[in-house]
């Protein structure tokens, strides 16, 4: 299948991309999200809402934020469908990048969800497409230009219950860019990602896992291993629900 040709070459893309001279930058990060997927009375149609709070030094340091509201359709009971917008604030974090301001972001994102079964393991693969308006401030005169990039992400995850209230899930995601981009390479990152997740309630759960990033800057001179601690909140919390 295409998706588990994706998923092979997402694990192996840092090392095929690893050359001379390119430095190896290891950072520490704290990720602390929330994820709401939420059915509106017993309709196809809810909303996504989304919140992450993204810091360096793991909790001592902006990193990023990003807000990420959408609308889901509920194609059938495997699929769900996405469209939506997505803010997002970044700042400088490592210590071989430039220091600089903060940056704006604005996003629109469509994505299909697909989520399947063999025995008791759950699967996800998403698959996501984003159209970028990437933002740089002009210290001069206060404006901000803006310039256009898309981005294609492909995701697979597992998860395996462990008892009736908790469960192991692991995912690995791979990022590239699509025309137009001003990038060295195609490739921008690999997200590998393991995780205890607790089941709060029937709609609402906790996960408390590792991520690590691999992250190619543009230029190609430098590889980013981004070490990062991640807490989730995850709702399926259902709206105007008929009393």
């Amino acid at each position: 299948m295409a998706v588990h040709r994706i998923l092979a070459l997402a694990l192996f893309s840092p090392l095929l991309l690893t050359a001379e001279e390119r430095i190896a930058d290891h950072n520490f990060h704290g990720w602390f999200n929330y994820f709401g997927d939420h059915p509106i009375a017993a309709s196809k149609w809810g909303v996504h809402l989304e919140a992450q709070i993204r810091r360096h030094d793991v909790v001592t340091k902006w990193q990023q934020l990003l807000l990420r509201p959408g609308v889901n359709y509920q194609a059938s009971k495997a699929v769900l469908l996405t469209a939506g917008y997505a803010f997002v604030r970044s700042s400088t974090y490592s210590e071989f990048a430039v220091p600089a301001p903060a940056t704006p972001e604005h996003r629109l994102w469509q994505q299909a969800w697909i989520r399947y079964r063999t025995g008791r393991t759950s699967w996800s693969t998403r698959l996501r497409f984003e159209n970028r308006f990437l933002g740089t401030p002009d210290s001069r005169t206060g404006e901000t230009a803006y310039r256009f990039e898309n981005r294609f992400r492909a995701w697979q995850q597992i998860k395996v219950p462990l008892s009736q209230n908790r469960y192991f899930t692991a995912y690995d995601e791979f990022w590239v860019y699509v025309k137009p981009f001003q990038s060295n390479s195609v490739f921008d990152q690999n997200r590998a990602y393991v995780a205890l997740g607790f089941d709060l309630k029937s709609s609402l759960r906790l996960e408390v896992g590792y991520m690590n990033q691999a992250l190619l800057v543009r230029s190609g001179s430098r590889l980013e291993y981004n070490h990062t601690i991640v807490v989730s909140l995850f709702s399926t919390a259902r709206l105007f629900r008929k009393q």
